[in-house]
């Protein structure tokens, strides 16, 4: 016997339907339809769609019913993002959209900041000095795709002076301080997913129930820190993978 509220039990129908792809033309039955589905009440109904709303699955619309949430997800492959062994077409960002064959767009903001604890914690600089912030707003077709928050310390600007020019440095800011003598050697990786602040959900047109994935990547030289980048993910257009050791059976032809 089920025990369920039967909400959920409408919840749970629908949200396995749509994780099969039963409503291909993206909008769900009327409330009406769903009620003598269900054989329950219209507030039923409505309270086992709007926890699907609340998880991202579905959106409301004035007039126009539910429809299931669109998700073409673009997948970054991070071990490669920024490794200069590999070709690149301009800057990683702009390779990796346009090789998936979809079109990249980004607007930057360059200004000079006190470091916040936490990047001064990584930069290991004194919290307070004074810190780049090169800031970009991504889309991939259009659609909010990331913000990238990347902290360069005041040393490194002084030696490397367009990071703290306005708009994108082409090659990317990776192949520019390599060039100058600066390369980065390794990098350190965490990642965390949280519901996103307001400025997050308008800034990357986040709907209700849908998390933001943080990447955080702390950049070294051969003997310190030279940059700290966050960049912030819509949770549901967005995968990540990496790439570590032999992977040469992954390529293998499957069993016939």
């Amino acid at each position: 016997m089920n025990k369920q509220p039967k909400y959920r039990q409408v919840a749970d129908v629908l949200r396995r339907e749509i994780a099969n792809g039963a409503f291909p033309g993206g909008r769900l039955p009327s409330e009406s339809e769903l009620q003598q589905r269900f054989d329950a009440s219209r507030n039923t109904v409505r309270n086992g769609l709007s926890l699907l709303v609340s998880e991202g699955l579905i959106t409301s619309s004035q007039g126009l019913g539910y429809e299931v949430k669109s998700h073409e997800v673009f997948e970054l492959n991070a071990s490669k993002f920024e490794n200069l062994n590999f070709p690149q077409n301009g800057d990683a960002y702009n390779t990796d959209v346009t090789n998936a064959g979809r079109r990249p767009h980004q607007t930057f903001r360059v200004e000079v900041l006190p470091a916040p604890q936490e990047i001064a914690d990584r930069l290991k600089v004194t919290a307070g000095t004074k810190a780049v912030l090169r800031f970009c707003h991504r889309y991939v077709d259009d659609v909010p795709w990331s913000t990238q928050a990347t902290y360069y310390p005041s040393w490194l600007v002084d030696e490397s002076p367009r990071l703290a020019e306005p708009g994108d440095i082409e090659e990317g800011t990776t192949r520019y301080l390599a060039a100058r003598g600066i390369e980065q050697v390794g990098y350190f990786d965490e990642i965390a997913a949280r519901m996103p602040t307001p400025d997050e959900a308008r800034l990357l047109e986040i709907g209700a129930g849908v998390p933001v994935l943080l990447w955080t990547r702390t950049g070294y030289s051969v003997d310190r820190p030279i940059r700290c980048t966050i960049t912030t993910f819509r949770g549901d257009l967005n995968r990540m993978n990496y790439e570590i050791g032999d992977l040469s059976a992954r390529s293998e032809n499957e069993p016939q």
